[in-house]
């Protein structure tokens, strides 16, 4: 199932919207972190940044074959060999990984499609307890220059309301990233259901 409202740019604006290095360490993505999905990935903007920074695997899933081969092509290009590629639905399929088995989740920019419950906890289901879940999304302003509809473009507390629903703990981990973006970071509580 494709995600609604979620033509992609060309590359070159779409890569100038973000600095991934500097997102993905404002939600302490770094050497710590040994497996992570990166759902939706596009173009690779943030699978190739998580490359260096993991400790392991960076598994790249979306449902366009088109945007697979060019991350595929770019990690061969630049020599980066921990990245898993892969064609999926995991919104109508699941993510094909198993229960308890990654440190991250990236949900970038996809909040917006008609089952974002269902994903956070598709996201909870894979990540170990005490396993972060990163979430971004545009600004809810109809002035940014990209962006879903305002009708399904989701406001922060919506997402922490859903993260909430799907099994997280969100510790108002909440972050400005600016100009156009929020960035909100989950966990997953441990057995005893406190934070890991």
């Amino acid at each position: 199932m494709k995600v609604r409202d979620s033509g992609m740019p060309d590359e070159e604006r779409w890569s100038g919207f973000f600095r991934p290095e500097e997102i993905l360490g404002v939600f302490g993505l770094d050497r710590g972190v040994e497996t992570l999905v990166d759902f939706g990935c596009g173009y690779g903007t943030f699978t190739l940044a998580a490359a260096k920074l993991v400790s392991g695997t960076v598994h790249a899933l979306d449902i366009e074959p088109e945007m697979v081969e060019t991350v595929h092509a770019k990690c061969r290009q630049e020599g980066v060999a921990n990245v898993r590629t892969e064609v999926r639905d995991f919104v109508g399929s699941g993510s094909g990984l198993a229960e308890s088995s990654v440190d991250a989740a990236l949900l970038f920019n996809i909040l917006h499609h008609e089952d974002p419950v269902g994903l956070m906890g598709e996201s909870c289901r894979i990540l170990r307890p005490g396993g972060r879940l990163a979430v971004i999304h545009w600004n809810y302003d109809p002035t940014t220059p990209r962006g879903p509809a305002l009708e399904i473009r989701p406001r922060p507390e919506q997402c922490i309301a859903w993260g909430r629903t799907a099994g997280f703990s969100f510790a108002e981990e909440r972050f400005d990233l600016r100009p156009y973006h929020y960035g909100l970071l989950f966990r997953k509580p441990g057995p005893d259901g406190r934070p890991a």
